[in-house]
């Protein structure tokens, strides 16, 4: 891409993902068939184990089913990152509770611990973080909180695929776990998501949800006159959606490494260069590197400059208070305060290479 512009995203779909959903269209089964077994289990055995995965429709599905599960309800009250996808903390609403905003670390962009402790109280019914960019959450810290509370901590891993906290697999340790699968996830399945959880008695009430309320594993003839004991909704995956991800999970390890190399070659680029800040990882919080977030003062001025240069870059996401739908702005994010202004996303994805990062960095080092 090397002379051409360089764009913030771009959709990564092997060609083994695109021939395997071609073959499912001339199956009997294109909905919710063996393919979705087939995911979850591969899910399970590479990924979440000891982990229960119920795969979805997409990541918000899965986080609204974490928040059924999870028993949240009407008057309750969630405690989650200011600074997120709303996608996040809208499911929240359907359940009639209440999000309750954490301030943010800036080295990281997700959620501080000690903000949350401030916040907890007998109202609160869950804690949420987010591996914000795949970098994962201060999540022993955080579960700490939650089990003195005896309270379920919600990772939204919808950014974290293949990420790894404290040698572990983000999916196999929190209470409750969301990803996304979303057009430009590092696994992209069109749309769709995965639930993955920690108490294996939930895995049949998931699945049920997820599907009306209809217990699938019923005799197939008789399954819709059996009782209806809970409300269910649609969210589950096709098989299209989930031959792309058993596809696209054989060379997950190839594509972590490839946003491996581009994060790294970020990370030296911009080294030393004034008024610009790398958010990087560390042994113990080890990203997915789905996204190549910096602060740097004058923000506007470094986009139009690298705008000016054909390079692409943006804020993607925002802190949710700004919305009229969550209430208003809160005065209690001191950090959020002083970073809204300085966060921007650099284009990162599959198919850049490291002279094209060369190239940003060159841009960025010449000045804004």
């Amino acid at each position: 891409m090397n002379n051409e512009k360089i764009v913030l995203f771009y959709p990564h779909v092997p060609e083994a993902a695109r021939e395997e959903a071609r073959k499912i269209l001339d199956t009997r089964w294109i909905g919710q068939g063996p393919k979705v077994d087939e995911f979850e289990n591969v899910w399970f055995d590479q990924i979440s184990h000891p982990n229960k995965a119920v795969a979805v429709g997409s990541g918000t599905d899965a986080l609204h089913l974490a928040y059924i599960l999870a028993g949240v309800g009407k008057g309750d009250e969630v405690i989650t990152p200011v600074f997120t996808c709303t996608a996040t903390n809208t499911p929240i609403f359907y359940q009639g509770a209440k999000p309750v905003f954490a301030d943010i670390k800036p080295e990281s962009l997700n959620i501080d611990v000690k903000s949350v402790e401030k916040l907890v109280n007998e109202r609160t019914k869950a804690i949420v973080c987010v591996d914000y960019g795949g970098l994962p959450a201060d999540l022993d810290e955080l579960q700490a909180i939650a089990d003195k509370w005896h309270i379920p901590l919600i990772e939204d891993a919808c950014q974290a695929h293949g990420a790894m906290y404290k040698g572990r697999y983000v999916g196999s340790i929190s209470d409750f776990t969301a990803f996304s699968f979303q057009a430009i996830k590092i696994i992209t399945t069109c749309d769709g998501g995965m639930l993955t959880l920690k108490n294996s008695e939930l895995e049949d009430k998931a699945k049920r949800i997820r599907w009306f309320g209809i217990d699938r594993q019923a005799k197939i003839a008789d399954r819709w006159k059996n009782d209806i004991i809970e409300v269910g909704y649609k969210y589950q995956m096709t098989d299209i959606s989930a031959a792309m991800g058993l596809e696209a999970m054989k060379i997950l390890p190839q594509t972590l490494a490839h946003h491996r190399e581009l994060f790294e070659a970020y990370r030296e680029g911009l080294r030393g260069i004034p008024g610009i800040t790398f958010i990087g990882d560390d042994d113990d919080h080890r990203s997915s590197c789905w996204l190549c977030t910096v602060l740097v003062e004058r923000r506007e001025d470094l986009k139009k400059k690298l705008a000016e240069n054909g390079i692409e870059s943006n804020q993607v996401h925002y802190r949710n208070d700004m919305y009229t739908v969550f209430g208003g702005r809160v005065s209690h994010c001191p950090n959020m305060d002083k970073i809204e202004s300085k966060y921007l996303v650099l284009p990162i994805h599959y198919f850049l290479q490291v002279e094209d990062i060369k190239r940003i960095c060159a841009v960025i080092k010449s000045g804004w």
